[in-house]
């Protein structure tokens, strides 16, 4: 069995070829106007990758309602959604499909390829331009009543700002340029940090603790035996490192260091959704 996988984002629709657990044939497009464009994208692609596919496998932003057949809420690509969406795509591409969140896509191939394997319960947290996440419980993904379950990004920090504002790399180097008066990225604001610029590293600690707060009220309410950290920031070993040693000692501090989990990087990043939209194809179609 092969499947054709795509990962739709607001600038640009990632893609790839699964079989054999493999990923191949990957690349991408500029994300399309309307709908009816988007299937003929996706046609175009499929038609490169002969005749052996069986079915596609789509990673998209949004609430998906699987259940439904839909996807609720809002994103950066508003014509996915509160339509038929499900029918919609199978009846234009003729194959049989399975949609899931991008975050809960990149939580389920952490935990069915890479550092969640043999977790029961895990806490999924991407830090990007926003923050998001899945929760697994007994190693089953969690997404909630409501279909909010693993959106860390919305949680109120202290200042009364939500962690996807306080807690990334891109929101702070934001807020650093302005009060600078001097433009820069999240990497230059790094490498102002590796530097040793005392500006920089009053930054990130200012980030490091919206981060520490919100990992410690994810431990103490759901007690994940691991926490993984994904999106690019992950990439650095002293970031994970930074939130392990922090968490800690949080932990410590209000009297419960027994909770302390495991804190891992992800072990896919640019690929993790494609990954795991597959890995999810896979399991709902046994």
């Amino acid at each position: 069995m092969a499947l054709a996988v795509f990962d739709i984002g607001g600038s640009a629709v990632k893609y790839g070829k699964w079989e054999n657990k493999q990923l191949s044939e990957t690349g991408q497009f500029t994300t399309p106007e309307t709908l009816e464009e988007m299937q003929q994208e996706m046609k175009n692609v499929i038609a490169t990758f002969g005749n052996d596919i069986t079915g596609v496998a789509i990673s998209s932003p949004g609430a998906v309602n699987v259940k439904d057949r839909r996807i609720d809420g809002i994103s950066a690509v508003p014509y996915l959604h509160e339509r038929p969406i499900f029918d919609e795509l199978e009846a234009a591409l003729g194959f049989s499909i399975t949609i899931e969140n991008d975050a809960n896509c990149a939580g389920i191939a952490e935990m069915g390829l890479g550092a969640g394997q043999g977790m029961n319960h895990v806490a999924f947290v991407v830090i990007g331009t926003g923050v998001g996440g899945a929760i697994f419980i007994n190693g089953q993904l969690y997404k909630g009543a409501h279909l909010f379950g693993g959106e860390f990004g919305l949680m109120v920090s202290r200042n009364g700002r939500n962690l996807s504002s306080n807690g990334t790399a891109v929101n702070t180097a934001g807020r650093f340029s302005k009060e600078i008066g001097e433009v820069i990225t999240g990497k230059e604001l790094f490498e102002r940090y590796d530097a040793g610029d005392k500006a920089a590293i009053a930054a990130f600690d200012g980030m490091y603790a919206h981060l520490t707060d919100a990992l410690y009220n994810i431990q103490v309410s759901i007690d994940p035996e691991m926490i993984i950290i994904g999106g690019g920031i992950s990439a650095r070993p002293d970031v994970t490192e930074e939130i392990r040693k922090r968490l800690y000692d949080q932990l410590v501090e209000f009297g419960v260091p027994g909770a302390m989990p495991k804190v891992a990087a992800c072990e896919f990043l640019n690929d993790a959704n494609l990954i795991g939209a597959a890995i999810n194809y896979e399991n709902l179609m046994k």
